[in-house]
């Protein structure tokens, strides 16, 4: 960060040197002095009225105050007006996102990125791709039941024809002329058990289910059997399923797949299962790889609960494509993630398919203080106590914990316009705004004992049980 002081002191040689306004504004930025980053910067556009950096900066600080259109106003200005200013399309890309408009965004992020290679920014993409994961595409004319229609364990699921092709410097992308179909590896995720705070007791089951076979795979064959297989990661919503299955491909060293449901349900009879088998041969030939499905009970509901047989189809592909004379998946291994494990065909549960379960529960105390920690990067916080306010949330999902931050941070920001400011966020506000959360676990524990409890006669949720504190 550059030194405010002698900025000054080089201003008052040279007033009105342009460059050095920008760095003296960009330093107050940095330090969260919002009114002098104004002034300095509003300095430099008097000395030159064109100059896009000012002009950008302006446009964050107003998105910072909260006036976002203003915002945005003004950066479609910048962009019209000097369209070679890459930090302007990338500052439109993050707004575009936050305004809930990932196509927007990535358009934005395409171009910032064309025009400067060293804007790329893996994070921001990494966002902008889950929210186009997660957007609420409509189908159009199908012979395939809404989402609704085809029941509970099933919602969420999206019908979409086509796919967008994005180019990743950090992937492996695969393409299917034929039928449009794109798959985005991993080469090696940047993440792995080191880097997931707590959560112990869940990387030694990983460890023992799945690092020590694969790793001692000569060993394992000689008995008969092969390393891959399916494994099952059940919990609360919120609580690092996919943060797990990510860490775990890290550790395996392995290329990681995640798939959405975009990516394999499509309008057209036997479409859907003609993607997932092509899913699962990119895997095969990729080995080692892991590869990840969220939600997986939206496409491994019980056939019992299917109203057509379209869904029942897919299901069995799924079943064929895990455990059948053609599917060899020697090095591949699947990951399922779910918070209702018992919507599951009761197919998939069986031995060679997703036969191994682990349960993933809310974040101990010290994985609660790392998400504290991180929440608080990058914020102006005072007196914060991070290892207190995680004994403070017993029974927060990660989710959870952001709620409360995201309160916090709203509280102080009111007060922040009100009195031109900056107002940080205390460890007193934290801990009042943790009272009104009320922990999103507790609810999923409530259904998850009754299945525990008169449903387990195969013994799967017996982990709920012992989190429980429930001798069987």
């Amino acid at each position: 960060m550059a030194d405010i002081e002698s900025l000054k002191q080089a201003l008052a040689v040279s007033p009105d040197n342009v460059p050095l306004l920008l760095m003296l504004a960009q330093a107050h930025l940095d330090q969260f002095s919002l009114e002098e980053a104004r002034e300095t910067f509003e300095r430099a556009l008097a000395q030159d009225p064109t100059n896009a950096q000012a002009r950008t900066q302006l446009a964050q600080l107003l998105e910072l105050e909260g006036k976002t259109s203003e915002a945005i106003l003004r950066l479609e200005q910048v962009c019209a007006e000097a369209p070679e200013f890459g930090p302007a399309w990338l500052l439109r890309a993050k707004l575009a996102l936050n305004d809930d408009d990932p196509s927007g965004a990535k358009d934005f992020f395409d171009r910032a990125v064309a025009i400067d290679p060293a804007l790329r920014d893996e994070n921001l993409l990494k966002r902008i791709r889950q929210a186009s994961a997660g957007g609420t595409g409509e189908s159009k004319t199908s012979p395939i039941p809404s989402p609704q229609a085809m029941g509970e364990a099933q919602a969420g699921a999206y019908f979409e024809s086509s796919f967008e092709h994005d180019e990743d410097d950090d992937g492996e992308d695969f393409f299917d002329e034929d039928d449009e179909l794109e798959l985005d590896f991993e080469r090696k995720p940047d993440v792995d058990f080191a880097r997931v705070g707590g959560m112990e007791s869940v990387k030694e089951d990983i460890r023992m289910k799945i690092l020590y076979p694969l790793k001692n795979r000569e060993l394992f064959e000689a008995y008969g059997k092969k390393a891959g297989g399916g494994v099952l990661l059940y919990g609360p919503p919120g609580c690092g399923k996919t943060l797990i299955s990510r860490a775990t491909a890290g550790e395996m060293d392995a290329k990681f797949l995640s798939v959405g449901l975009h990516q394999i349900l499509d309008m057209w009879i036997g479409k859907s299962e003609e993607k997932l088998h092509q899913i699962f041969d990119l895997a095969r030939r990729s080995a080692p790889a892991v590869l990840f499905f969220d939600e997986v009970d939206a496409l491994a509901a019980d056939r019992k609960d299917m109203r057509t047989s379209a869904g029942r189809t897919l299901i069995n592909q799924f079943l064929a494509e895990l455990d059948s004379e053609s599917a060899e998946n020697d090095g591949v291994l699947v990951l399922g993630a779910t918070n209702a494990p018992w919507h599951l065909d009761s197919a998939f549960l069986r031995p060679g398919r997703f036969d191994r379960l682990i349960f993933v529960p809310p974040p101990d105390e010290v994985a609660r203080t790392e998400i504290v920690r991180i929440m608080a990067d990058g914020k102006p916080v005072a007196g914060l106590d991070p290892a207190a306010l995680a004994k403070k949330l017993t029974d927060f999902s990660g989710a959870d914990i952001k709620a409360t931050f995201d309160r916090a941070v709203e509280a102080a920001l009111s007060e922040a316009m009100s009195s031109g400011k900056i107002v940080p966020v205390t460890q007193k506000q934290l801990v009042r705004n943790a009272r009104e959360v009320k922990p999103s676990c507790r609810k999923w524990f409530e259904s998850a004992k009754n299945y525990a409890l008169y449903a387990n006669q195969s013994g799967f949720y017996d982990d709920v049980l012992s989190y429980l504190g429930i001798e069987k």
